[in-house]
């Protein structure tokens, strides 16, 4: 095979070749979007009940693959096997929870004079779904299940490290009887296949999840062409750790706030914010718990952290602990072959230091003391992201408060919870536009048309 044709699917935690995975080209993919525009013409007409039954077959297919696509995403993308088992069955989840669209999706009778005003929801057409490396199963699915709902065809770019699960999920589409041309899944680099998503006149919307930088790269594209985005970008998110806070289970659970995946999430509670009055208690106990994560195997079920994702990645998360880096303390990783990395808490003297503001996407997470309820308020702020956190105290009415105060679109009280399918999910700021999941991302995939029909007035 040619090297510029293929990419090698690597195993971050053994290194291995796992498969050699041809690139779609330029061409190929605009072939595939007009047969995704030829299909839309009869997937749109599909009966909705129809439509339904459908996406239910689909999630049949998921669940009775769900071991298989586990384990393929373990390979692939280093995720424990615990993680990888809810990845699959989220898919499934959230094509069930989107089967009951099709027959729900309803316009409005408006009232007006001369006649009567009806509202329809139409798809869109064609949409791109661009999805990231870091959870290749569930933010495929949020992407294309509501999608597929709406009556539009898909054409979805996974990431090119991690395109294993995502294509396994369209052949089990077409098992269920999906036609093959209303999903199809487009493994190549993103400067071409997401490139022709965004420059493609057929493909009506983008979807995106990744980067920041590459997202406003994205909406850039998308606006010359008038063409909507939804984007779920990066996150440098705050865990706010109150005095009154039940502290034993605060520091108990906040390793899995961050080192969940290796840190490689935008939801990731990369920053702790602990009250100063107690910020010392908080360290002796937050001490045993990071070094008790188990890092190895993501194939045990006794392992709770496995690798980064690739060798490049590592570099970039090791790029910020050299030897002058206030490293408080670090759990431990594996020796030898594969990516690893291990649990690392560091505590800088300032709330702008880059271990404290950029995104690393890694396992190390910052801790800051702060004095007051506005101060914790205005560090938890003190970022151009706004995707997610946490708020831990005993105090419901500081709970609300401080709630309604931090900017993000997804927090949670005594909890790391931030992903629910059927609660909106998405961010403030530079963390992206729109709204995944929940009732209302169907909508998100429709035009509206406004159809007035005159009446003449009765006959005297």
């Amino acid at each position: 095979m040619n090297p510029t044709t293929v990419f090698d699917v690597v195993n971050p935690a053994t290194e291995e070749v796992l498969e050699r995975v041809a690139l779609t080209s330029a061409a190929e993919t605009d072939a595939a979007i007009e047969r995704a525009v030829a299909a839309g013409r009869s997937w749109r007409t599909v009966a909705p009940g129809d439509r339904a039954r459908l996406l239910r077959r689909f999630a049949e297919a998921v669940d009775g693959d769900l071991e298989n696509l586990a384990q393929l995403e373990v390979r692939n993308s280093g995720h424990t096997i615990g993680n990888a088992r809810w990845e699959a069955g989220n898919v499934r989840d959230v094509l069930n929870y989107y089967s009951a669209a099709p027959e729900r999706l309803i316009g409005q009778q408006i009232p007006v004079p001369g006649g009567v005003n009806v509202t329809f929801a139409e798809p869109l057409g064609v949409v791109g779904v661009i999805v990231p490396w870091n959870f290749p199963m569930p933010i495929a699915g949020w992407g294309f299940a509501p999608a597929l709902a709406a009556g539009n065809t898909v054409v979805l770019k996974p990431a090119e490290l991690t395109p294993l699960t995502a294509m396994r999920l369209a052949e089990l589409a077409r098992e269920a009887g999906i036609p093959e041309d209303v999903f199809q899944v487009l493994p190549g680099k993103g400067s071409v296949v997401g490139q022709r998503f965004v420059d493609h006149p057929g493909v009506r919307k983008v979807v995106f999840t990744g980067s920041t930088e590459v997202g406003k790269q994205i909406m850039a594209g998308c606006a010359a062409r008038v063409k909507r985005v939804t984007l779920e970008l990066g996150g440098k998110n705050a865990n706010v750790v109150f005095a009154d806070a039940d502290l034993e289970q605060a520091a108990a659970t906040a390793p899995y706030g961050v080192f969940d995946n290796a840190g490689q999430d935008c939801c990731a509670r990369s920053r702790i914010l602990v009250q100063a009055s107690v910020y010392d208690r908080f360290m002796e106990l937050l001490e045993p718990a990071v070094r008790g994560v188990v890092v190895g195997n993501p194939g045990s079920t006794e392992t709770e952290m496995g690798p980064l994702i690739s060798a490049a990645h590592r570099e970039k998360v090791t790029s910020y602990v050299d030897g002058d880096t206030p490293v408080a303390f670090r759990g431990s990783a594996p020796e030898g072959q594969g990516f690893w990395f291990p649990p690392t808490v560091v505590t800088p003297s300032s709330a702008q230091d880059p271990l404290a503001t950029d995104e690393i996407f890694g396992p190390i997470v910052a801790v800051l003391p702060f004095e007051t309820e506005a101060e914790a308020v205005a560090m938890a702020n003190d970022t151009e992201y706004g995707l997610s956190g946490s708020i831990w105290t005993s105090d419901v009415g500081r709970a609300l408060r401080v709630s309604r105060a931090v900017e993000a679109g997804n927090l949670s009280v005594n909890s790391h919870a931030s992903v629910r399918y059927w609660t909106p999910f998405g961010g403030f700021k530079q963390s992206g536009l729109g709204r995944e999941l929940g009732p209302d991302a169907v909508a998100a995939f429709t035009e509206t048309k406004n159809v007035f029909i005159a009446v003449p007035e009765s006959e005297k």
